[in-house]
């Protein structure tokens, strides 16, 4: 079943509007993704795109010390026409991170899922060109979880945040309704490769399996996103998008977030490994020898408790 979900809140240009009421709340934790109202004014997208084509001429506050094994980083020696993923933006960037770290934007995420603190865990710059067949302009179902084993924390979340009015034609983002709440089937698929390096039919039966598992129907809504709002997902929240056919590209940032709770933590995959992610080569250490999650170099606060959301 193929539900497009309709606009909310596209009028009003008070930031009010985006904090979730209490429905709203039960309405994620349902469903497990949420259609902000306005969080960012027309010029602050605008000049978010703008700080995100600087980024790709070559403006850099800082670079990375040192690469990550599973880092994804377009760069123009891969060509203009191609899908582009960009990592650990919020770090290179002063300029795009003073968006991102937004504090209405952490609120919302605290809000939804019912913490205390919501920090950056990742931020990914994204552009899909606007090729029908290019076939990794197709973003296979999957969810978020699957990657971060390394976390303790199972209320993370991620804001898509599109630098534009996003729709079907665009290839939004498409979210499978209450699949958070599903238990998995068989073997846990925790694994240290990203969704791009896996074979989508093998992500799409994984779907269908743990669908019939738990005796659900797969509901797919296309999110339909107004320029300014905000599509927030749960971490174990299947999702996906189609191909762009709109004739122009498509643009976005997907921000992971942690809450205050979340830690790194020893976990083993089934193959025997231990996973790992791409923080775990960068951030500090605490003093038992771990992976610092809450390293503000990497992981900055974005808003707790007592924090203003204005701004």
């Amino acid at each position: 079943m193929l539900t497009q979900s309709p606009p909310e809140n596209v009028d009003p240009q008070t930031l009010d509007a985006a904090l979730p009421s209490d429905e709203d709340v039960r309405s994620y934790q349902e469903r497990g993704w949420f259609l902000s109202g306005r969080i960012f004014t027309d010029d602050e997208v605008d000049a978010l795109y703008g700080a995100t084509e600087r980024f790709y001429a070559g403006q850099r506050s800082r670079t990375l010390p040192a690469r990550p094994p599973r880092l994804a980083y377009w760069t123009p020696a891969d060509g203009e026409n191609v899908m582009r993923h960009n990592d650990y933006v919020h770090y290179e960037s002063d300029e795009i991170a003073s968006f991102l770290l937004k504090p209405l934007l952490g609120e919302v995420a605290a809000r939804l899922a019912m913490v205390d603190e919501i920090r950056v865990f990742q931020s990914t710059l994204i552009r899909k060109p606007a090729i029908a067949g290019l076939p990794q302009n197709i973003v296979p179902w999957h969810f978020d979880k699957h990657y971060w084993a390394s976390s303790t924390s199972t209320s993370m979340l991620t804001a898509f945040i599109p630098l534009h009015d996003c729709t079907l034609e665009m290839g939004t983002i498409t979210m499978v309704d209450g699949s958070h709440r599903w238990a998995e089937v068989g073997e846990n698929a925790a694994t240290n490769l990203h969704f791009a390096d896996r074979d989508p039919s093998q992500l799409e039966q994984m779907l269908a399996d743990n669908a019939a598992y738990n005796g659900a129907t797969i509901t797919k809504s296309v999110v339909t996103i107004p320029k300014g709002h905000v599509s927030f997902h749960h971490c174990r929240t299947y999702h996906g998008s189609g191909p762009n056919v709109s004739g122009r590209p498509r643009n976005a940032i997907s921000l992971h977030l942690q809450d205050g709770a979340n830690a790194y933590h020893d976990y083993v995959l089934p193959d025997g490994s231990t996973a790992i992610y791409n923080h775990d080569s960068l951030v500090r250490r605490t003093a038992d020898g771990r992976p610092d999650y809450t390293d503000p170099d990497y992981c900055p606060v974005i808003w707790r408790a007592g924090d203003s959301s204005k701004g």
